[in-house]
């Protein structure tokens, strides 16, 4: 592979670990990772392929530069050097969306927010002998990252965030990311061998993020990018990567995968977005074998995976007070899944909540405890190794 760029993937705190995992199944080089991105060495189609591979990824930049400035002067100066017209279509305008700081004598976010701004618009207007950029119009998406000094410029190469796979028009009330729901299937173990349950399953994100995974459908197969509309893409190594991966899954694997909710409505919406899904790579039929209306306490492990005695995984995001409801009511909700226990012996579990306290209620320790996001709520990722 011919290495041309160094890109970014944003993620959520805490699974920055899973992320670099999934960049090297892409094939693709991991530099480094922390603090919700992880730096990867790539070509052009290495980054469509990163843009429709990865699931826990919540967006991909390009990195433009990393340079130093310690001063206003340094930071106009070094992204005015960047070539701004090789990337940007003279019909299309730009915008600084992020800038973060930290620990650098620059840290005024919306000053540097202008500069950046006027530095690249002075440089493509000078290339281009135009007095002022395109208003009104579609624009290229910059974010600004500065630590110890050191300045990172990155260009927006996904367009709506990546968690937007294209599937869910009905989300529910409170609903769970696709990229966060993919991070605690994968960070919890689960493989397709093993049977999943998810006994709040809502509009369903935990159960079809799962049935993508195990059916190697790509999260980003239907949808497209904002790379698709900068000077850099290309739509036949976009149509390359797109073909290549449709022609991955494989639904001869068997998936015992099951989702339920004490909700009739959140059932039916589960299966119409399951069945956008599937659409994606042009199959349906499957979505009423994977919910059920049924409430949490009725729920047994022979229910989703039959007869057989595999022992599975439960992972679920129940609803909690910053969500849906209040406190009060999460908390009962949690010392209910007790049960869950003597329904489900011997399977593993994963809980997603904003409950720091979850444990207390539910009467059993986590035997690993996660710091995660999910979007704007800080939250927990309680993990029990035997039901």
């Amino acid at each position: 592979m011919t290495v041309i760029e160094t890109a970014v993937a944003l993620c959520a705190v805490g699974a920055e670990k899973t992320v670099s995992n999934e960049i090297k199944k892409l094939n693709l080089s991991v530099i480094e990772g922390g603090f919700g991105r992880v730096r990867f060495k790539t070509d052009l189609e290495g980054l469509y392929r990163a843009l429709m591979g990865c699931r826990v990824a919540d967006r991909i930049l390009l990195e433009t530069s990393r340079f130093r400035a310690s001063d206003f002067d340094a930071l106009f100066e070094g992204v005015r050097r960047l070539p701004w017209e090789e990337y940007i279509p003279a019909s299309m305008g730009l915008i600084v969306s992020k800038v973060r700081t930290n620990r650098s004598k620059l840290t005024a976010e919306t000053s540097i927010q202008a500069v950046v701004h006027k530095a690249a618009a002075d440089r493509i207007c000078a290339k281009r002998k135009i007095n002022r950029l395109p208003e009104n119009t579609d624009a290229a998406n910059l974010r600004v990252y500065i630590e110890k000094d050191e300045v990172s410029v990155l260009l927006d190469l996904s367009g709506e965030p990546l968690f937007k796979r294209g599937y869910r028009t009905h989300g529910g009330i409170a609903p769970l990311r696709e990229t966060t729901a993919a991070a605690i299937i994968i960070g919890a173990g689960w493989r397709r061998k093993f049977p999943l349950y998810d006994p709040f399953c809502g509009s369903g994100t935990i159960v079809i993020e799962a049935a993508m995974y195990a059916w190697d459908i790509a999260p980003g197969i239907g949808r497209r990018f904002a790379l698709d509309d900068l000077l850099l893409g290309n739509e036949n190594t976009g149509r390359k990567v797109r073909e290549e991966f449709l022609g991955k899954p494989d639904f001869s694997r068997q998936v015992r995968i099951g989702g339920s909710d004490s909700d009739s409505a959140s059932i039916a919406a589960s299966k119409a977005n399951m069945e956008r899904a599937l659409a994606l790579v042009s199959k349906k039929g499957l979505s009423s074998k994977l919910f059920k209306v049924l409430p949490m306490n009725e729920a047994k492990a022979d229910d989703f995976i039959g007869a057989g005695g595999d022992k599975g995984f439960i992972i679920t995001n129940p609803p909690y007070g910053r969500r849906l409801g209040d406190p009060e009511t999460a908390e009962r909700t949690y010392k209910e899944m007790g049960l869950l226990a003597g329904n489900f012996p011997g399977w593993k579990m994963g809980i997603i909540s904003d409950h720091s306290g979850f444990e207390s209620f539910f009467g059993r320790k986590a035997d690993i405890c996660k710091e995660i996001t999910n979007g704007a709520i800080d939250s927990f990722f309680y993990q029990y190794e035997k039901l």
